[in-house]
């Protein structure tokens, strides 16, 4: 850290017995104490004493903060050689669980109008209010690790995202799936007569794959998402892309009333446990949400109409799930294959040869199933 210069004044106090809001992902309680630590604190001894427990209120600079919250981040330990997809999927998962658990102790102080009580500090107001809405109390307390991503995330809202095939660029909310994998958005391409269709869209996300089918001449689209922030983004997209009079989302677990020519879903794709809310886009225990989405669908789906699930097969790759399951799985909800469309994976995690799942990413295939009842 640089210590070469005694930082700014802080610009609020935080007095010790302060009230505050309390923000984290995982929903872990509110910490009863606070330590206040600064530039002074060496990794090391960070370390020992988050791993006691305690949540470190950090009070100097800026970007010493984020210096130590890499070094504690080098120090923790990393998977071992794994023997198998299976063991080296549950290591990065400790690993990962383990980074969380220990990043997210070192937390910042932000007064009424989220101003950061360290000097060299980024205005994160914005940010804040696009998550969290105004304050209700003085003082609030969050992860710095989470803060950053909030930072991280507000700029990609401001700046937009180029999607494939999208007339427009898509502006992902924070904790919403962020679509810069492209293989299953490019997959749509291959859905035919489209046109004049009625579109339910479940598990909506930021609305993309709304979007792609409105614009290649769908009548209307139905969304829903079990979460308020992705239902927050994808009516903000629609509006930005000129589709909101095309477009309606609601947030629900499952399917919206009546049925629909077509039924689109890009359900998570690896049946564990999700850990924070975030996780809830890529985590399904059980495959709870697929079973339901595969057991729904028929009676979702108009004289004719047809499913569409976007699936990637990496959780048999992994060992998670075995082969044929989800062919058995359709069997058992009276549905067929009418077709299929494959893509490899291309995002960047599957040329990562550094990546301890490289073996099983590099190999993954996502498929567009054209699902119809298997009585017709």
């Amino acid at each position: 850290m640089d210590r070469s210069r005694r930082p700014a004044a802080a610009t609020f106090e935080f007095p010790a017995d302060a009230a505050f809001t309390w923000h984290s992902e995982s929903d872990e309680p509110a910490p009863t104490r606070l330590s206040p630590v600064d530039d002074g604190l060496s990794a090391d001894a960070a370390l020992k004493r988050v791993r006691r427990g305690e949540f470190l209120r950090y009070t100097g600079d800026f970007h010493n903060a984020k210096q130590l919250l890499g070094a504690l981040g080098r120090r923790l330990e990393r998977p071992w050689q794994a023997r198998s997809p299976l063991e080296a999927f549950r290591a990065e998962r400790r690993a990962r669980q383990q980074e969380h658990a220990t990043l997210s102790r070192i937390v910042v102080a932000l007064d009424r109008d989220y101003r950061m009580e360290l000097s060299r500090a980024p205005d994160v107001a914005e940010a804040c209010r696009q998550v969290w809405g105004e304050p209700t109390t003085d003082f609030t307390v969050v992860p710095l690790k989470q803060l950053l991503g909030m930072l991280g995330a507000a700029e990609w809202r401001r700046k937009g995202l180029e999607v494939p095939g999208l007339k427009g660029l898509l502006h992902p909310h924070y904790g919403v799936y962020l679509p810069t994998r492209t293989d299953y958005v490019e997959l749509l391409a291959a859905v035919p007569d489209v046109k004049g269709k009625r579109v339910f869209d479940v598990g909506t996300g930021t609305g993309v794959l709304s979007f792609l089918l409105l614009q290649r001449g769908a009548a209307f689209a139905q969304a829903t998402d079990c979460d308020s922030r992705a239902v927050a983004c994808a009516r903000e997209n629609a509006e930005r892309l000129g589709l909101a009079q095309r477009f309606q989302v609601a947030e629900a677990d499952l399917f919206p009333e009546g049925k629909a020519d077509l039924v689109v879903c890009n359900p998570p794709w690896i049946p564990e446990p999700p850990k924070n809310r975030v996780d809830r886009a890529v985590f399904d225990e059980d495959s709870q949400f697929l079973r339901r989405f595969l057991e729904g669908l028929p009676a979702a789906l108009t004289p004719g109409g047809e499913g569409l699930l976007i699936l990637s097969d990496l959780a048999v790759l992994l060992g998670l799930r075995p082969a044929g399951w989800l062919e058995e799985q359709f069997e058992r909800c009276g549905l067929k294959v009418a077709w299929r469309k494959s893509n490899p994976a291309r995002h960047s995690k599957a040329k990562d040869k550094a990546d301890p799942l490289h073996a099983a990413r590099s190999k993954e295939i996502t498929t567009l199933y054209g699902l119809v009842p298997a009585a017709r």
